[in-house]
C-alpha cells in the first residue's frame, strides 16, 4: 500500500513538474519540448543546413513535395489522399504534390508534378509552383554548396547549365598570390582573400596535427615533414602550416572543397574561411546554358521534370522542400520565360543570408533560438490543420540527461539511445522491477521501439590491412576474412548483453528495415563469414558455443595461412612481407566500453592472443576523434554505424566514387552491379543485384554487419496524449509524422 501511495505521489510531483514546465509560453496553451541532439548550429535554412538537428528544425518549418509511407516508398499522389496497407491494416498518406512517372521509348523520363492549389506560407504568401522551380534551382546553381546533390541526377540540360562556371574561391587559388590582373577582381580583394586563406590553412593543418597528437602518433614538438607523414604527405622539415596546406591541395588539382572535404580532421573548410561566402560565387568562365532544359513549367501549379535516363534515386531526390522565393529569393528577379530564377545565377548570397530565421508552409512557424533551444508555434495555415498543440521547443540534451528529463517535466518526447540498461532505467522509474524492463507502456514513460534505420558494422581498411603493396589480392582478402571470421562468432554473445532482444545479428550490409535486405528465407542466405578458406561451413547445428569459437580459430589459421602468415602448431608465427602481426580497431566507447561492439572485440582480441597476433583496442571519448580515423584512412579497423536512405542505393558508400567509400573499395564488378541496380524500377531485380553486389563486398573482407538495433522514442505519459502518436510507427514514419494530430494531456 505504501508503495502505491509512493508512486501516486511521484506521479503528482511529475505532473507538477511538467506544468511548470508548460509555462514558459503565452497565456495557458501547453508546451511539447522535444529533444535533439547537442550540436544545433543556427542553420535552418532548407537548402544549406547542415547537422541533422538543424535539419530537424527544418523539418517542422518547411514541407516537402511529398512524403514516403512506412515502408519508405514514396507517396505519389497523396493530393486528395493515398491509402496503403501496412502490417494489415489501411493508412491514408498526404501530399503537397502529385508525381506521375512515365519512361520513354527513347530512355528518356518524365516525372510531371501538380502542386496543390491551397498552400500558403506562414508569413501569408499563395505557393505556386514557381516556388518550387526557384527551390530547384537554387539546389541546381553552379555556386551551389549545400548537402544535397540534385545536380548529379541526369536531369536533361543539368551539365549545360552548369559549365562554364567557376567559383571566385577557386579562380583566385589557380590564379595565385602572385597575380596583379585586376580585371575581374580589385588588389583588395586579392590581398583580403590571401590573408584569410592563410588563416584558414593554418588552422585546417593544426586540427590534423592535434588529432595526431590526441592518437599518440605525433607530439608537439614534431616538425611538419614528421606530422604529415602519418597523413600520407612528404614536406620539408622547415615547412609552414601553409606550405603544408599547398602541398595537400596540389594533390587535388588545387580544388580547396575537395582537398579539404577529403583530408579535414574535423571542420569545414567553409567554417574555417573568413567570409567564405564572398568567395563562393560562381563567376562564368565560358559558355554556360541560361535555363536547364529539363525543367518545364506547365502551368501555374505544374511542371515536369525530363531526365536522360531512368535513375532509381531520382524520385526520392524530387521529394525535396518547396521553399518560399519571396522569402529566400528577390521576386523582381523571377521571370520564367526570361530564364531569370529568383537570384542572379551564381551567386546565391541572398538565399545564404536567410538562415537563422526559416519561414515555410509546414506545421509550425520559427519564433527564436537562443541557448540551446529552438521556440516554434503551430501554423494555421498549415495545409493538413493546425497542430493542435500550439507551442513547441526543441532542447539540446546529452545521452545522459534524456530519461532524467522526461521524469523531471523537462522533456516531453526523446530519443534514447536504447540497451538493456536504458530499459532498465525505464522500468525502474515507471515503478517495475528490472525484470520488467520488457514492459514498455508505464505511468511515466511510454517507451515505442521502432528498428534504427541503419545497422551497425566493423569495417576494415584494405590499404591498411592486407599483405605486401596490393590491398585487392587474393592474399589480402585472405588476411581481412582471416580477422572478419575471428570476429564474427562473437557477436552473439555481445549484441545480447548489450540490447536484450531489442537488437539483432545481421549478415549482410544493409540495414533490415530495407525491402532489399535478404531474409533467412531467400535462397543463398548464409551467417556472414561462416566458411572456411575452402567454401565449406565452419558451423553444424549442433554445434556448442565453445565449439563454435574453436572452429572460428581454426577457420580463422587456415585464412592466415592463405594470406601468406607461416603457422605451425596452431599459431601464427610470422607475417609474410608488407603484413602486420599486430592491428588497431578504433571504437567510439566514450572511453569507458560503453558501445555494443566492444565486448566481442575484447572476446576476439583474447582469441586472437592465442595464436599470436594482437588487436589493440582504441576506445575514444569522442565520436570526432573515432570519425577521424576512419574518415581519414588512418584506422586499420573501426566500428560505427551507417544510417540508411530511404532507397537502397549503394553508391554513395561502396562505389569506387563513392563520396563516402572509406572502405576504400575499387571493384569494376561491383560498381557495374551498383549502377545496374540504380537504373532499373523493378525492386524483384534490384534487390537480387544488390545481393550479388553485397557478396562481393563480403569478398573482400571490408565490412562485417553486426547488429540492427531498435531506436527508441521515449514519450512522458503524464503530459502527451499517448493514444495520438501514430500507429505502427516506423523509420520512414515516426512520432512526428502525424503532428498536427498529437495532444498533451
Amino acid at each position: 500500500m505504501k508503495a502505491r501511495r509512493l508512486i501516486a505521489f511521484l506521479l503528482v510531483c511529475v505532473m507538477l513538474a511538467g506544468l511548470a514546465a508548460c509555462g514558459g509560453n503565452k497565456g495557458e496553451a501547453k508546451t511539447l519540448v522535444v529533444s535533439v541532439e547537442q550540436g544545433l548550429e543556427g542553420k535552418f535554412s532548407p537548402f544549406f543546413y547542415l547537422s541533422a538537428n538543424d535539419g530537424t528544425v527544418v523539418d517542422f518549418v518547411s514541407i516537402g513535395t511529398f512524403p514516403v509511407d512506412r515502408v519508405g516508398n514514396p507517396v505519389l499522389h497523396g493530393i486528395d489522399g493515398e491509402t496503403r496497407s501496412y502490417n494489415g491494416t489501411d493508412y491514408t498518406y498526404y501530399a503537397a504534390c502529385n508525381v506521375d512517372v512515365t519512361q520513354n521509348d527513347d530512355g528518356t523520363v518524365y516525372y510531371d508534378m501538380t502542386m496543390r492549389d491551397d498552400l500558403e506560407f506562414s508569413d501569408g504568401t499563395k505557393a505556386t509552383i514557381d516556388d518550387l522551380i526557384f527551390s530547384f534551382y537554387v539546389y541546381l546553381d553552379p555556386a551551389y554548396d549545400g548537402n544535397a546533390t540534385m545536380y548529379a541526377l541526369p536531369i536533361q540540360g543539368v551539365e549545360e547549365y552548369r559549365a562554364g562556371m567557376e567559383s571566385l574561391l577557386s579562380l583566385l587559388i589557380k590564379a595565385g598570390r602572385d597575380n596583379k590582373d585586376f580585371t575581374n577582381w580589385d588588389e583588395a580583394t586579392q590581398t583580403a582573400f590571401w590573408e584569410a586563406y592563410d588563416k584558414a590553412a593554418v588552422a585546417f593543418v593544426d586540427e590534423i596535427k592535434q588529432f595526431l597528437v590526441a592518437e599518440g602518433l605525433n607530439t608537439e614538438a614534431d616538425t611538419w615533414d614528421k606530422v604529415i607523414a602519418n597523413w600520407g604527405y612528404e614536406v620539408p622539415a622547415d615547412a609552414t602550416e601553409v606550405e603544408v596546406f599547398d602541398t595537400m591541395l596540389a594533390e587535388y588539382d588545387n580544388d580547396v572543397l575537395a582537398m579539404t572535404g577529403a583530408e579535414t580532421a574535423g571542420s569545414s573548410y567553409s567554417s574555417l574561411l573568413e567570409n567564405y561566402d564572398n568567395y563562393s560565387m560562381a563567376i562564368k568562365t565560358g559558355n554556360s546554358a541560361d535555363s536547364i532544359t529539363g525543367i518545364q513549367k506547365t502551368g501555374d501549379y505544374s511542371l515536369r521534370i525530363v531526365t536522360t535516363e531512368f535513375d532509381a534515386t531520382t524520385i526520392y531526390q524530387l521529394g525535396s522542400y518547396i521553399a518560399p522565393l519571396s522569402y529566400y529569393g528577390d521576386t523582381s528577379k523571377y521571370d520564367y520565360e526570361a530564364n531569370k530564377f529568383g537570384f542572379d545565377k551564381g551567386d546565391l548570397s541572398i538565399v545564404k543570408a536567410k538562415t537563422t530565421a526559416p519561414i515555410g508552409a509546414g506545421p509550425y512557424t520559427f519564433s527564436e533560438y537562443k541557448d540551446g533551444r529552438v521556440y516554434l508555434e503551430s501554423n494555421p495555415k498549415y495545409y493538413l490543420g493546425e497542430p493542435k498543440i500550439k507551442y513547441l521547443q526543441c532542447q539540446e540534451s546529452s545521452e545522459d540527461t534524456k530519461i532524467s528529463g522526461i521524469v523531471a517535466g523537462n522533456l516531453d518526447i526523446t530519443d534514447p539511445s536504447y540497451s538493456t540498461d536504458v530499459a532498465k532505467q525505464i522500468a525502474k522509474e515507471n515503478g517495475l522491477s528490472e525484470d520488467e524492463w520488457d514492459k514498455f507502456d508505464g505511468p511515466v514513460i511510454t517507451t515505442e521501439l521502432i528498428d534504427y534505420r541503419g545497422y551497425g558494422y566493423i569495417g576494415i581498411n584494405p590499404n591498411n590491412v592486407k599483405v605486401g603493396d596490393d590491398p585487392y589480392s587474393d592474399e589480402s582478402k585472405a588476411l581481412r576474412k582471416a580477422i572478419a571470421t575471428m570476429i564474427a562468432v562473437y557477436r552473439d554473445e555481445a549484441i545480447d548483453s548489450y540490447y536484450g532482444e531489442t537488437a539483432s545479428v545481421i549478415n549482410y550490409p544493409i540495414s533490415n528495415t530495407s525491402w532489399a535486405a535478404p531474409q533467412t528465407t531467400d535462397e543463398g542466405y548464409k551467417i556472414a563469414y561462416s566458411t572456411d578458406v575452402k567454401g565449406e561451413p565452419i558451423y553444424t547445428a549442433d554445434m556448442t558455443t565453445d565449439q563454435k569459437y574453436e572452429a572460428a580459430l581454426n577457420a580463422a589459421l587456415g585464412y592466415f595461412e592463405a594470406a601468406g602468415y607461416t603457422v605451425a602448431d596452431g599459431k601464427v608465427t610470422a607475417a609474410p612481407e608488407g603484413a602486420k602481426m599486430a592491428f588497431g580497431v578504433e571504437i567510439g566507447g566514450g572511453g569507458q566500453g560503453d558501445h555494443p561492439a566492444f565486448l566481442l572485440l575484447k572476446n576476439a582480441a583474447a582469441a586472437f592472443e592465442t595464436i599470436g597476433i594482437k588487436v589493440d583496442i582504441h576506445d575514444h571519448a569522442q565520436s570526432s576523434d573515432l570519425y577521424a580515423t576512419y574518415q581519414e584512412g588512418v584506422a586499420d579497423m573501426w566500428c560505427a554505424a551507417w544510417q540508411a536512405g530511404t532507397d537502397p542505393d549503394m553508391f554513395q558508400l561502396y562505389h569506387s566514387e563513392g563520396s563516402t567509400n572509406y572502405y576504400q573499395i575499387a571493384d569494376d564488378d561491383l560498381d557495374e552491379l551498383i549502377m545496374q541496380g540504380r537504373s532499373s524500377a523493378d525492386p524483384t531485380y534490384r534487390k537480387s543485384v544488390y545481393q550479388s553486389a553485397m557478396e562481393i563486398i563480403m569478398d573482400w573482407g571490408v565490412e562485417l554487419p553486426l547488429y540492427q538495433r531498435s531506436d527508441a522514442c521515449a514519450v512522458s505519459t503524464v503530459r502527451v496524449n499517448v493514444s495520438t502518436l501514430p500507429s505502427d510507427m516506423t523509420p520512414y514514419w515516426g512520432w512526428s509524422a502525424e503532428i498536427e494530430k498529437l495532444e498533451m494531456n
